[in-house]
């Protein structure tokens, strides 16, 4: 209960800064949208399905970067002009942390699902799967923001947060995609250790509630 609320309390503390004066209105919606949406997922199969601390403190991670970068705009954070100026950089990358936790984030998650559910049984055969729905799922994004940008003149130069990069593109899919591929490796024992101790087991079905 106490990590529930915690949890609940930083999300709203967030969500609620965010919205007040943002860079621009319309690329907040657009930007924090995916965050309230995971959320508001999260409330509705939290007692049916509950997923472990680890993913749980990862997807509140990405709501975070998702709302700050809402908030200010991928291209103009502080923090990241900061960081532009100390290097030498022309560019804000904050999108970039944001990409790369598109695919960290979602790996773990489709993790737990493939896991639990002995989906693809085999370690090897799921990496690759994984890594796979990540990569698609960022070049989905990315046909999004597409999308997002031929409606809306207005939102397209905010929203898509391009800073004139030539390969913006192709380089956001590139660091889910290393996302994805780190995060597998590195809390991989940790995320088969905390699944074998949360209110599920493992059968020969895969994970499935104690009782």
């Amino acid at each position: 209960m106490t990590g529930r609320l915690l949890w609940a309390g930083i999300f709203v503390a967030v969500l609620a800064w965010s919205a007040i004066e943002p860079r621009d209105r319309l690329t907040w919606f657009l930007e924090a949208a995916p965050a309230v949406m995971g959320a508001a997922v999260l409330a509705l199969s939290y007692r049916r399905y509950p997923l472990t601390p680890l993913v749980y403190g990862l997807i509140l991670v990405h709501c975070v970067i998702l709302m700050v970068g809402a908030h200010y705009t991928y291209a103009e954070v502080p923090l990241f002009d900061t960081l532009a100026e100390l290097t030498g950089s022309t560019r804000n990358n904050y999108d970039k942390l944001g990409h790369f936790a598109q695919g960290f984030v979602p790996a773990l998650i489709a993790r737990e699902i493939l896991v639990r559910n002995a989906v693809i049984p085999a370690a090897a055969w799921r990496n690759f799967f994984i890594v796979c729905f990540c990569l698609a799922f960022s070049a989905f994004y990315e046909l999004i923001e597409w999308w997002v940008a031929l409606a809306s003149d207005e939102a397209a130069d905010a929203f898509l947060g391009t800073q004139g990069y030539l390969w913006d593109t192709q380089s956001d899919m590139a660091l889910a995609l290393a996302g994805a591929i780190i995060a597998l490796p590195l809390l991989g024992r940790l995320h088969d250790r905390q699944m074998a101790t949360t209110p599920w087991r493992v059968g020969r079905q895969g994970f499935r509630p104690r009782g």
